[in-house]
């Protein structure tokens, strides 16, 4: 198997001498004519934004005697709101201010082609009640933002003058937000600080003395052509020329690597890609979400280039892009509490790849590119920025990739992930997800089925979203199993299914730990103890959650009691296991995280004769015999489709 090209790039940064400044013409850079060593002309990355730019409406001349939606529920909103209605009031008695339980809000904006009542609710309630300017916060988060945002574009859409609020560092992802879904001069008004950080009275100082000059501000003063952003458009031509050491540079500054050297994109390069595609370079693959840039098979070509991956992953490489529109996986991605994208893969590819699946794995070279290309696929296909629309708070891990050992599990009788999904044992398949933590693994220090199967669910209930369990009580799970103890499992659980099963039973935390957590971690807001103290939320969360009488849990029998009210923390159908990792350890993981996405990894016509062109064996040789009948076929996603 050739070597990864990533090394070899990283290698000739250090080789290569800075040649002259680069020379610019109608957009395109290169080097004078003279240099001529070591050049490297190198292809966009970037696919173009489908979605138009209205024309936004023009700003009021006042706010007096006009009717104005203050609406959004997040961080806080409970004490800024009644203020900021208060200080309207006070400046002009004549104006009516509607609030979020008269009018309501959009939600987070649809992308094309869907259709979300709660926008199309909230649009008609702005057109009965004849609103004429639209006040929506607090963005505090990277989930939230995005959501209070949609109420300001759905009036932007109508010709309704708008302002957000946001806190510092969501400014620009709510700008963003607003662009990408076409509306070219969002305006926002920035809080100083955290919410739920501060006081009541200095919500409220701050709400009076810096928001409310911004609102006013932003809902009167025309729009300037100062405040509009250029938006990146792709080309398919040659973007760049020059030495290894500015390729780097350019890229860079074009906020098209994740900091990383990256394989300069030539033409030859990606022309070995698309060998292993048969679409042609301009069929698109995706329109992805958040920026709905559409995706060219040339494109993902680059990026697999740049990422240092070998030319015949492409087929992998385009299945992940497929799973990037996916709103159960994408959804979480732009969170403050960094779920980290990654995926597994499933079928004969693996291990015709030789994709690692025993100890180490995500460090595996062979796996690592993979994860790699799922970072700047992040950035160039879907248009997610560090400290602009991507808002983990202190960071994210490098996605990652890592296959299942699917002999040992059909040894077992239990059915590998893709066969859970309807798909044959020897389709190919790739499932993006996401994880919230990782390499926090549990070490079983028994044989017992039944109790490791207590273990499993004692880990699930201290990893779930967010730190203590404070989020939306179901959180998806992905369990990470090595071989000796699904083994042990298998004994007394025959299937996956009836694993999981026994986990949802049996994962359960006290009713006070559960109402304790959200209350207090609540996310997007602190509830009011004065109007709402703790006794309530949790007779709420008893009856949203399923609270019962349970038999103590056994990691809590340290109590001494023989009962309690418990609330479950898992759910069926939200957990994927995966037999892999080092088969010689005693090991689980949970990975608390967001959605799957399964999609089946299409091969070109003639895979194999390309691939013994590169030394591989036939696919077939890699094929797994069993008598397990795969489960009922879930849905096919849409197939690529060419440009108009």
């Amino acid at each position: 198997m050739k070597p990864i090209h990533l090394l070899t790039a990283i290698s000739l940064l250090a080789a290569l001498s800075p040649l002259p400044a680069q020379e610019c013409t109608d957009g395109t850079c290169s080097l004078p004519a003279t240099a001529t060593a070591g050049r490297y002309a190198v292809l966009s990355p970037v696919g173009k934004s489908n979605i138009p730019q209205i024309k936004q409406a023009a700003r009021l001349d006042t706010l007096s005697g006009k009717t104005i939606a203050l609406v959004g529920g997040s961080f806080m909103a409970y004490v800024t709101h009644p203020e900021l209605k208060r200080l309207i009031q006070e400046a002009y008695p004549n104006t009516k201010v509607l609030v979020l339980n008269e009018i309501g809000s959009a939600g987070p904006w649809p992308g094309p082609g869907v259709v979300r009542r709660q926008k199309d609710e909230f649009v008609a309630r702005l057109r009965e009640l004849k609103v004429d300017a639209v006040i929506s916060g607090n963005g505090g988060c990277g989930l939230c933002t995005p959501k209070e945002m949609g109420s300001c574009i759905a009036a932007e859409y109508e010709g309704i003058p708008s302002v957000m609020i946001a806190a510092p560092g969501f400014t620009t992802q709510a700008q963003s937000a607003a662009r990408a879904a076409g509306v070219p001069i969002p305006r926002v008004a920035e809080y100083p600080g955290a919410f739920s950080a501060h006081t009541h009275d200095e919500l409220r100082t701050n709400t009076r003395k810096v928001l409310w000059p911004q609102i006013r501000k932003a809902l009167t003063e025309p729009l300037r052509k100062d405040e509009l952003v250029s938006s990146e458009q792709g080309t398919d031509g040659i973007v760049f020329t020059g030495s290894l050491q500015q390729v780097q540079d350019y890229f860079a500054e074009q906020g098209q690597t994740d900091g990383l050297p990256i394989t300069p994109p030539t033409r030859e390069a990606v022309a070995e890609f698309l060998k292993f595609c048969d679409a042609a370079p301009d069929t698109v693959v995706a329109k992805v979400p958040p920026s709905y840039r559409e995706v060219t098979v040339q494109q993902v070509a680059v990026n697999g280039v740049m990422a240092g991956c070998p030319a015949e992953y492409m087929p992998i490489l385009i299945a992940f892009t497929k799973a990037m529109t996916n709103g159960d996986f994408r959804r979480t991605l732009a969170s403050t509490h960094a779920w980290t994208p990654y995926c597994w893969i499933n079928g004969p590819i693996a291990r015709q790849l030789g994709l690692d699946s025993g100890q180490g794995e995500i460090s595996d070279q062979r796996n690592a590119v993979i994860g790699r290309f799922i970072n700047l696929a992040m950035l160039n296909f879907g248009g997610y920025y560090i400290k602009q629309n991507r808002m983990g708070t202190f960071g994210y891990l490098m996605p990652w990739c890592l296959a299942e050992d699917e002999a040992t599990a059909l040894k077992l009788g239990w059915r590998p992930y893709h066969m859970q999904q309807g798909f044959k044992v020897n389709e190919n398949t790739l499932t993006a997800a996401s994880a919230l933590c990782w390499g926090n693994n549990l070490a079983p220090a028994c044989t017992d089925a039944q109790q490791i199967m207590e273990m499993m669910a004692w880990d699930a209930t201290e990893k779930q979203q967010f730190a203590v369990g404070s989020g939306t009580p179901f959180v998806y799970r992905t369990f990470l199993v090595t071989g000796y103890v699904a083994r042990d499992l298998a004994q007394k659980y025959k299937s996956k299914e009836a694993l999981e099963a026994a986990l949802v039973k049996t994962a359960r935390v006290p009713l006070e730990q559960r109402t304790m957590a959200n209350y207090l971690g609540n996310p997007g807001s602190a509830f009011n103890p004065t109007t709402y103290p703790m006794s309530r939320h949790a007779r709420k969360i008893a009856e949203k959650e399923g609270a019962e009488e349970t038999r103590t849990p056994a990691w809590l029998s340290w109590s001494g009691k023989e009962s309690m009210q418990t609330v479950p923390v898992m759910q069926l159908g939200k957990s994927a296991f995966l037999i892999t990792g080092d088969e010689n350890r005693n090991k689980t993981m949970c990975l608390p995280g967001g959605g799957f996405a399964t999609i089946k990894i299409e091969l070109p016509t003639h895979w194999d004769a390309l691939m013994s062109e590169k030394g591989y064996a036939p696919l077939k040789s890699f094929y797994l015999k069993t008598e397990i009948e795969p489960a009922a076929r879930r849905s096919e996603p849409p197939a690529m489709r060419r440009p108009r």
